[in-house]
């Protein structure tokens, strides 16, 4: 029992430090792909190609004058970047990152918490993440940070019933919520991966991945031409950067979850090892996020919410009864 839990707390520490720092050179990576697709530099002066960046960024932001407005409610306003970097953090948990290996004769499964439950508890986690936005601009004694917040419950209430319901059709085919179970189900080979046989549920999940991780064209919370930095509008320091380790951690559990649940997950690709096959799912579905971001416009959010529940959600339900009559079948 001892071993489980050292086993289980050093996993932890390692997943928190790796993907804080994957998180990190997304930054640089995102202002690379963008200016090479706008025609521009991007970072260029601070390292060979700009590659100290990132550090530079941290040590600003550790650095950088923390103030609380004083019209402020002081602790929502310090808890609420706290719960958007948690629960992103959290959500990965129950994410099988590799495969099963072997070190010095001891199995290593590389997942913190393997939950039968495990793709709820991820959706979940991640949901409440959207309480820190929220929070934070209703924390504020700011018009344009309440403004953000207000976006935050459209977007909300929007997203995740689109969510939950593209999901469910692959839920049906596997019959589990184990993320674990999800990738044995596509043992077989590429001709098994679930997207073949639910490319809508595949395209609603991505779209609502994109409103999950506050990307455009659904950042609504934080729109730059219309409510200047919304609900981080009066943040500074690491307080600000915390919001954003959430948003691009957030980017790399969407990019597991559709790897694990429609892609196949770390099974072998032919050729290639199921460790770097399902790195090199999770960086495409990154590329894709910072691709639509360079070439998509922002939507209003009448836009978003006309989307969602007029759109994507009788969709989803289709398709989940033309899953249900195909089972019985």
């Amino acid at each position: 029992m001892d071993g489980y839990i050292i086993g289980t707390i050093i996993k932890a520490i390692l997943v928190l430090a790796i993907i804080s720092a994957l998180a990190g050179f997304g930054t640089y990576i995102e202002r690379k792909i963008l200016a090479f697709m706008q025609r521009r530099l991007g970072p260029t002066h601070v390292g060979p190609y700009g590659l100290l960046q990132i550090a530079a960024d941290g040590i600003k932001l550790f650095t950088k004058e923390d103030f609380i407005p004083q019209g402020a409610n002081r602790i929502i306003f310090m808890v609420a970047p706290i719960i958007t970097a948690a629960t992103a953090f959290i959500a990965l948990a129950a994410v099988p990152l590799f495969p099963e290996f072997e070190i010095f004769g001891i199995k290593v499964q590389p997942i913190v918490s393997d939950l039968n439950i495990g793709l709820l508890f991820v959706i979940a986690m991640m949901g409440l993440g959207l309480y820190g936005p929220l929070l934070a601009g209703m924390a504020q004694d700011n018009k344009w940070g309440l403004i953000g917040s207000a976006r935050t419950a459209i977007q909300f209430l929007s997203y995740e019933v689109v969510t939950g319901l593209s999901l469910l059709a692959p839920v049906m085919m596997v019959g589990s919520l184990s993320l674990i179970d999800f990738n044995n189900y596509q043992a077989g080979g590429i001709g098994n991966w679930i997207v073949w046989s639910q490319p809508v549920a595949f395209i609603l999940f991505l779209i609502s991945g994109f409103a999950e991780t506050n990307r455009t064209p659904f950042d609504l919370l934080e729109h730059e031409a219309e409510i200047i930095s919304g609900y981080a509008t009066e943040y500074s320091g690491m307080r600000w950067g915390m919001f954003f380790i959430g948003e691009y951690t957030n980017m790399i559990t969407i990019g597991f979850l559709a790897s694990l649940v429609f892609l196949g997950g770390f099974n072998p690709m032919g050729f290639i090892p199921g460790g770097i096959a399902i790195i090199l799912k999770v960086s495409f579905l990154f590329f894709l996020m910072l691709w639509v971001r360079a070439s998509w416009p922002h939507v209003r959010p009448d836009q978003l919410m006309w989307l969602c529940w007029k759109v994507l959600m009788p969709i989803a339900v289709i398709n989940i009864l033309i899953t249900g009559i195909v089972l019985m079948v």
